[in-house]
């Protein structure tokens, strides 16, 4: 009996191309065409036909950019790759609500081991099953048929032509209904795969480029001190708190039903502390906000700006104050390049920590040691030191409390976020808030045992806010014209000792009467220069909370 093997026949290039494209654009933007048909335009029979000509138009654009671009030597592998974009980002569009633009691209590039394992879940490897592995391993075992040259060349890019008429001719078809859908839903052109990806990673890439050839700009080295030290011992310590992922919205000391801030709300009864209950973020990601809060060029001057500046606390160390970073997060994002820096990793495996991360307590307790390692001349003149929170990092907020401190169970124990109750959810979050609350109140009454006659105070200001479900959103990093206040609505808070009150001439009558003005990050560069005692040309009066009330500064 003769045996005879069936082999497979080769395929030609253009036709593989369409096979790509094909899967591309229906299975590769499942979340693109699941938030098209349930937006109430696209309703009825009318929208079916919008809804398919849309499918049709990315599929001839994806055939045009593949014949352009692909050819047989490398068809396979850059198909594998663009794969790989379109199933994972469709994991987490369809997964946190999230679109695929430069700064979503920025966060990924800057999260470490730890938030990374956080995103890892059995639905996202099910993805990537679905999405990378099967139609993978099929195309990667295609034979291609060998063609000429000059007739490849030919057929590439007469299918190119014919798929480009064909996507601008479907378009016009139906051009004032996918004008309307474009202009009403601004977030679906961050949803288109791969183009989306491919286009945040090299926008990505680009900036960072042109970035990196800029040469940093000094910036007021005119500062100094306005206030002597009166004695040894007296000098002024700041602590400003750079807040993680909190939103305003469950902020107890807001109006938020749930009683979050329990130790905050003692020490506010005694007096001392002034909460700001609207307040806008510079952005909704930490790569972006981070940078921007402590740069003196605002929002609207910061996002976009390809120059680089020295920031508030290069203008600190000008005048000649003792500057210190602690990181309890994923760095510093370049702001404390310059200035005395460590983080918590050496604290891992002790009780805060585990292997991976430590809770925001471990900056505490690292904050002596790293205080005695400053210049003492400078301490001597005064000292601010900033503590990067870990704070309410999604998704894994479970993680971010301790079991003493979770009030509102049962909490969600998943990073699948989308897969848990709200309420379960809900819980988990505002849980990490309360420890937030008990991390804050800690570090004020750790400013409370130091000199008596030391002026100190703390300023806390989340980076960013998150969204929990609400209209299928989950976590932050929303283009910011398109993001709900729940990302861009944050918690501000300024605790100021007695001493420091008397010094400053601050009437805390007047502070509090500033609590319900509308500020944001744009004024923390200038109300911390005014806090610590320093004067620079770089700072205005305009943006400074505080200076309608510290009459000694003025």
């Amino acid at each position: 009996m003769t045996l005879t093997l069936t082999r497979r026949t080769p395929w030609h290039p253009v036709l593989l191309i369409l096979t790509l494209a094909l899967w591309l654009a229906t299975a590769g933007n499942l979340p693109l065409w699941r938030v098209i048909w349930q937006l109430p335009e696209t309703q009825g029979w009318h929208a079916v036909l919008t809804v398919s000509t849309l499918v049709l138009a990315v599929m001839a654009f994806t055939v045009a950019v593949l014949c352009l671009l692909v050819w047989p030597r490398w068809l396979k592998p850059v198909a594998l790759v663009l794969l790989a974009l379109a199933a994972s980002s469709s994991y987490f569009m369809q997964s946190y609500g999230v679109v695929i633009d430069a700064s979503m691209i920025a966060n990924v590039v800057n999260t470490n081991t730890s938030e990374a394992l956080d995103l890892l879940s059995w639905s996202m490897l099910w993805t990537l099953g679905l999405g990378l592995v099967l139609p993978g391993l099929w195309l990667w075992r295609q034979p291609v048929r060998p063609v000429g040259s000059r007739r490849l060349l030919g057929q590439q890019l007469g299918t190119m032509v014919l798929a480009l008429v064909l996507a601008v001719v479907l378009l016009w078809l139906s051009f004032q209904d996918v004008a309307s859908l474009m202009r009403n839903h601004k977030s679906l052109r961050y949803m288109i795969n791969p183009f989306n990806t491919v286009y945040a990673l090299v926008r990505h890439g680009v900036g960072q480029a042109e970035r990196s050839q800029q040469v940093l700009q000094a910036l007021g080295e005119d500062a100094h001190v306005v206030l002597p030290v009166g004695k040894p011992g007296a000098a002024p310590l700041i602590v400003l708190v750079v807040g993680e992922t909190a939103r305003a919205d469950n902020f107890g000391l807001g109006s938020y039903a749930r009683d979050t801030t329990p130790e905050l709300r003692q020490l506010q009864a005694a007096g001392d502390l002034v909460y700001y209950s609207q307040v806008s973020s510079c952005g909704t990601n930490t790569e972006t906000s981070v940078p921007c809060m402590f740069s003196h060029l605002g929002r609207k001057n910061y996002v976009g700006n390809g120059a680089r500046y020295e920031n508030l606390l290069d203008i600190l160390q000008h005048a000649g104050l003792a500057v210190l970073w602690l990181d309890n997060q994923s760095g510093c994002k370049g702001v404390c390049d310059r200035v005395p820096h460590a983080d918590t990793h050496e604290q891992r495996g002790s009780a805060l920590c585990d292997r991976d991360e430590c809770l925001d307590e471990a900056l505490l307790r690292q904050l002596p040691a790293q205080l005695a390692q400053l210049d003492p001349a400078k301490r001597a003149r005064g000292t601010v030191v900033v503590l990067h929170q870990m704070g309410s990092h999604g998704p894994a907020y479970f993680k971010r409390s301790t079991p003493a401190l979770k009030a509102f169970l049962p909490e969600c124990n998943s990073n699948a976020l989308q897969d848990c109750p709200t309420q379960q959810l809900v819980n988990a979050y505002d849980n990490s808030l309360r420890y937030t609350d008990h991390f804050l109140a800690q570090t004020i009454h750790w400013l409370q045992t130091q000199a008596p006659d030391q002026p100190t105070a703390l300023m806390y200001v989340s980076d960013h806010g998150e969204s929990l479900g609400e209209k299928g959103l989950y976590l932050h990093g929303m283009p910011y014209a398109l993001a709900p206040q729940e990302q861009t609505h944050v918690p501000m808070l300024m605790w100021f000792s007695k001493a420091l009150q008397q010094e400053r001439g601050l009437q805390m009558s007047c502070a509090q009467a500033q609590a319900s003005k509308p500020w944001s990050h744009d004024n923390l560069f200038h109300t911390v220069l005014d806090l610590s005692g320093v004067q620079t040309r770089v700072a205005q009066a305009k943006l400074d909370i505080l200076s309608a009330c510290d009459h000694k500064l003025l």
